[in-house]
């Protein structure tokens, strides 16, 4: 009775620890401001219960200057897409930093057939049907994702990639799916959220 008493008891107090363990930190990120972005009108509001995996879907060339990429790409998706903006939160560059984009408060926005209410939206720029992701990329994805989880108290297993939502794409390529399809992304962010 004792025993089962004390075992009990630190059950308790290890519980009690994991609920009051910090959060990992949200790596740096690139605001809109600074890359020359401006603010949205207005988009469906949402809470974070998802964070899901994007390729841009396009061969980047080495080089190419990404913040005025985001702007072209954020004016094409206001004035030809009608959508409130971007259509991701979040862009990682080649060299690995992350960028700001679509404010994370506001529901994003899809070509496919699955509806990203609740989604954390995360584009890689390249076309991974084609090429592998690098290091700093796999590397800013962890990182991202795991201040993402923490952040909405979210667990790895909230963490998918856009194929697997919608049968009509193929996004984020067969090269960066693979981390997501054998676990290597959600075992590196469930390793963040347990450190202590």
């Amino acid at each position: 009775m004792l025993m089962t008493g004390l075992l009990a008891a630190l059950l308790a107090a290890l519980l009690a620890g994991c609920a009051h363990r910090p959060a990992p930190p949200m790596p740096p990120v690139i605001e809109v401001s600074t890359w020359g972005g401006t603010p949205p009108v207005a988009a469906a509001m949402q809470r974070i219960q998802r964070i899901t995996l994007h390729h841009q879907g396009e061969r980047w060339e080495a080089g190419k200057d990404v913040e005025a990429y985001l702007r072209r790409l954020q004016q094409w998706s206001r004035l030809s897409k009608r959508w409130a903006d971007i259509p991701y939160h979040y862009v990682i560059a080649p060299d690995g930093r992350i960028y700001a984009a679509r404010p994370l408060a506001l529901a994003g926005d899809t070509n496919t057939d699955y509806q990203p209410q609740g989604h954390a939206l995360v584009m890689v720029l390249g076309n991974f049907e084609e090429v592998q992701p690098n290091e700093r990329q796999l590397q800013a994805v962890v990182d991202l994702m795991a201040g993402l989880a923490g952040q909405h108290g979210l667990g790895a297993d909230a963490i998918a990639s856009h194929r697997d939502f919608s049968s009509q794409t193929v996004c984020p390529g067969r090269h960066l799916y693979a981390y997501i399809e054998n676990g290597w992304i959600q075992r590196e962010v469930a390793k963040r959220l347990a450190a202590p």
